[in-house]
C-alpha cells in the first residue's frame, strides 16, 4: 500500500515539472521563431513548432516562408499551396497581415479560386484593424464595384483612412478624387492639401499636380515660383509632362522668379531627402 502511495506521489510531483518544461519549450519555440537575429533554418523549425501550437504570428511567418517572402529561399522557394493554410490559420485568429494576404490571394486567384467577395471579406477585416494597404484595396473594390456594389463614398472613406496614416500613394489618390469630384464634392483646396502631403514625400505625379494647381491658381493663389519648383522636382524624377510644363512656365517668368524657384526647389528636395533618410 505504501509503495502504491509513493508511486502516485511521484507521478503528482513529476507532472507539474513536465508541464512546466513543455510550456518553457513552447515559449522558446515562439521566441526563436520571432527572433530576427537567429539563423533562418533555426527560425523555420521553431516557427513550425509554434505554428502547430496555434501562435498566429508564427503561422503567418510560416506562410511567408512557404510563399518565398522570408527566409533563406526568398524568391526561390515559392509554394502558395503550402502557404495558404498557414495564412488562413493566422487570419482566422485576427492577424491583420495574414488577413491582407488572404485578401490578395482571393483577389488574384493565387492558390485559391479568384473570388472578389472573399477578397473583400479579408480586406475588410484587415482594414478595420488599421492596415493601410488593406484599406486601399478595400477602397479600390468599392471604387470599381468588385465584390461589392460600386460606391464612391465608401471608396473615399477607405482611401482617406489609408491616406491619414501617411501613405503617399493614398494621399495622391484622395487628392485626385477631390480634384475631379469622384465620390466627394469637387474641392480644389482639399485636392491641394492631399497633393501637397504626397508631394512632400516625393510622389512625382502629386508634385506634377501640385505644380499645376499653383500654375493655374486652383485651390491656392496663382504662384509661378511654387509651380516651377514642384514641376522641377517631378521632372527630376523623369516625369516628362512636368518637364514640359516647367519649360512652358519658364517662358512666362522673370530671371529673378526663376532663381527663387530653383532655390525653393533645392530646399524642398533637401527636406524630402531628409525625411527619407530618417525612415
Amino acid at each position: 500500500m505504501m509503495k502504491t502511495i509513493l508511486v502516485l506521489a511521484l507521478c503528482v510531483t513529476a507532472y507539474p515539472a513536465n508541464l512546466a518544461s513543455a510550456q518553457a519549450n513552447d515559449e522558446n519555440a515562439l521566441e526563436t521563431c520571432l527572433d530576427e537575429k537567429s539563423p533562418w533554418e533555426d527560425r523555420f523549425t521553431a516557427c513550425e513548432i509554434a505554428a502547430k501550437q496555434g501562435h498566429a504570428r508564427a503561422q503567418f511567418l510560416l506562410g511567408e516562408y512557404h510563399a518565398g517572402i522570408v527566409g533563406e529561399y526568398v524568391g526561390i522557394y515559392e509554394n502558395l499551396n503550402e502557404a495558404i493554410p498557414w495564412y488562413r490559420a493566422a487570419a482566422v485568429q485576427g492577424h491583420a497581415d495574414a488577413q491582407l494576404k488572404m485578401g490578395i490571394c482571393y483577389d488574384r486567384g493565387w492558390a485559391v479560386p479568384e473570388n472578389d467577395a472573399e477578397a473583400v471579406k479579408w480586406y475588410r477585416r484587415a482594414a478595420e484593424q488599421g492596415d493601410a494597404v488593406a484599406q486601399y484595396f478595400l477602397g479600390s473594390k468599392y471604387d470599381h464595384g468588385e465584390g461589392v456594389p460600386e460606391n464612391d463614398a465608401e471608396a473615399v472613406k477607405w482611401y482617406r483612412r489609408a491616406a491619414e496614416q501617411g501613405d503617399a500613394g493614398m494621399q495622391y489618390i484622395l487628392g485626385g478624387m477631390y480634384d475631379h469630384g469622384e465620390g466627394v464634392p469637387e474641392n480644389d483646396a482639399e485636392a491641394v492639401k492631399w497633393y501637397r502631403l504626397a508631394a512632400g514625400q516625393g510622389h512625382a505625379v502629386a508634385q506634377l499636380n501640385l505644380g499645376y494647381m499653383y500654375n493655374n491658381g486652383e485651390g491656392v493663389l496663382e504662384d509661378y515660383i511654387q509651380a516651377y519648383a514642384w514641376y522641377n522636382l517631378s521632372a527630376a524624377q523623369g516625369n516628362e509632362k512636368a518637364s514640359n510644363n516647367k519649360d512652358k512656365l519658364r517662358q512666362m517668368m522673370t530671371p529673378s522668379q526663376i532663381e527663387k524657384a530653383q532655390e525653393l526647389s533645392a530646399r524642398l528636395f533637401n527636406r524630402i531627402q531628409g525625411m527619407k533618410d530618417d525612415d
